[in-house]
């Protein structure tokens, strides 16, 4: 019998031991160009630790690592972008497409009453886009950004988890 990814993936909190791996998720040059809006300089790993180690230390962000079948396979962040509550994530290349992203969204949801909450994905960071439409985030909006991982422009939808879906 086959598990389903429903029972494979869990959310605990992200320790300093997992840094070195979420940097080499963030090294994937195919990663990098679909979440399009990176830090600049985050393929420095004195770079990422140090903003990491901010991260961890600032009670005020939310920060979840995603398991799949007990090994990291991503991260979920809950920060304040533009005056509103934001996710960001990121998984790890090996773990696209098979329904992780979407399960451990849907796990943190279930974590967190706060709503309105909003993200942003680049308008062809199509698997993006689904796994938020999937977890009730509707697209509210269209943005232009400079994205240091496309050293130019790209056009970006705004979407909103409302407070009741």
């Amino acid at each position: 019998m086959t598990d389903s990814v429903a029972d494979l993936v869990r959310l605990r909190g992200v320790e300093a031991d997992d840094i070195p791996t979420l940097h080499r998720f963030q090294l994937s040059p195919e990663a990098n160009w679909m979440a399009a809006f990176t830090a600049e300089g985050w393929e420095d790993l004195d770079v990422f630790t140090s903003f990491w180690t901010r991260l961890l230390a600032n009670d005020a962000i939310g920060k979840r690592a995603i398991l799949y079948r007990d090994e990291l396979a991503g991260s979920i962040l809950q920060f304040e972008q533009f005056e509103k509550p934001s996710l960001s994530y990121w998984l790890g290349q090996e773990f696209w497409g098979k329904g992780v992203m979407t399960r451990a969204l849907q796990l943190y949801l279930e974590q967190t009453a706060d709503r309105p909450l909003y993200a942003r994905v680049a308008k062809d960071n199509v698997g993006s886009l689904r796994v938020l439409e999937k977890c009730g985030f509707r697209i509210i909006g269209e943005d232009v950004g400079f994205a240091h991982a496309r050293e130019s422009d790209v056009e970006e939808f705004i979407l909103e988890l409302p407070e009741t879906v």
